[in-house]
């Protein structure tokens, strides 16, 4: 199992809502054209982020989104979790109950008195990921794109969306 491209859309077109006025929005189509993806498969993961209380929807001519809450609470597990759900990526099918001694009636206790291993390694595991996830937030993804982007794309990308929401 992996992530959908909807999990990177997310977070890429979530950073651009950061920097703009508190009474602006930015529309999928705009968010879409920048990107160079899919305007109605970004339509469908704002859908998901929107019902996630991540972004509200304004609607009309000049409606888009924007934060539902500021950056600073939005994590990247929250747009995990928003776009993909909240099932565990291992699903334990219990192939443990199937073994031979367990198909015996005197031993079909084997299967109540062990968890299973592997299923709480894994589960383990996507916790540990989860948590790291939860520690960034768009906040943090703002700072390390101002580290990492030259000013001059950084300044572009704050032009393109300023232009975008004053046509």
């Amino acid at each position: 199992m992996q992530y959908s491209i909807g999990v990177e859309y997310g977070l890429h077109c979530l950073v651009y809502l950061i920097d703009i006025p508190p009474d602006a929005t930015i529309g999928i189509k705009e968010l879409a054209a920048f990107q160079g993806i899919s305007e109605t498969y970004l339509s469908k993961v704002f859908g998901k982020l929107t019902k996630a209380g991540i972004v509200s929807s304004v609607p009309g001519v000049k409606g888009g989104y924007k934060l539902a809450k500021p950056p600073g609470e939005i994590t990247f597990w929250d747009v995990v979790e928003a776009v993909e759900g909240t099932s565990p990526v291992f699903q334990c099918k219990n192939i443990k109950d199937n073994t031979f001694l367990c198909r015996d009636e005197d031993f079909r206790a084997c299967s109540v008195a062990s968890p299973c291993v592997i299923n709480r390694t894994m589960l383990e595991a996507e916790e540990s990921m989860r948590n790291m996830l939860r520690n960034k937030t768009l906040t943090w993804l703002n700072e390390e794109l101002d580290r990492v982007l030259t000013p001059q794309s950084r300044k572009e990308t704050r032009e393109y969306f300023e232009s975008a929401n004053k046509s």
